[in-house]
């Protein structure tokens, strides 16, 4: 049996173009998995899929990345179906486990995807890094401009129950008290 397993991250994506490339590859059986991360692998159609595979069978992916993001899952992975006698195929690679160059291409491949990744990463860090050292803020904005935290600070210092304060401004109190203690360090 050749078993079809597509996966998308969110709920908007369509799950479509992987469908239609496994039917034309010829697969008996398809599963999915819709708005759930590659980065783990507890997904509910991963592990239907993984437990109808029997020896002999094989796991058919469109991409190598919908079926993990993490070298070390996609290679523990891989490995596990060789052991239980599971073929592994990814069709954009190109990669099939039937042959011994088939299991050095998808440790290859598996190498450079996470080397892509881990560039990509360390370029968002040094722009994070850049963008700081020039001023920028960095994550959320502020839920509280600072004249908003100074009238909220006057307000708690004059009696009033920070909870009630904190739901004035629609925050929650340990995001005015993260605030308050912000803003006295800075005066």
């Amino acid at each position: 049996m050749i078993l079809g397993y597509a996966r998308v991250s969110t709920e908007d994506q369509k799950v479509d173009l992987q469908i239609n490339a496994l039917r034309a590859a010829g697969c008996d059986e398809l599963i999915t998995d819709h708005g759930l991360s590659g980065r783990h692998l507890d997904r509910p159609g991963l592990e239907r899929a993984l437990s109808k595979l029997k020896e002999g069978d094989t796991l058919l992916v469109w991409r190598l990345d919908r079926l993990g993001r993490s070298l070390i899952d996609l290679v523990q992975l891989v490995d596990e179906l060789g052991k239980r006698g599971i073929h592994f195929t990814s069709l954009m690679e190109n990669i099939d486990t039937k042959s011994s160059s088939g299991k050095l291409l998808f440790h290859m491949m598996a190498a450079l995807a996470e080397f892509e990744r881990s560039l990509i990463s360390e370029r968002t860090r040094a722009g994070m890094a850049a963008a700081k050292e020039n001023g920028q803020h960095i994550g959320r904005p502020p839920g509280l401009t600072e004249e908003q935290v100074k009238d909220a600070g006057s307000a708690i210092t004059n009696g009033r129950d920070v909870t009630e304060v904190a739901a004035r401004y629609s925050v929650t109190v340990r995001s005015l008290r993260r605030m308050l203690k912000k803003s006295a360090t800075l005066a």
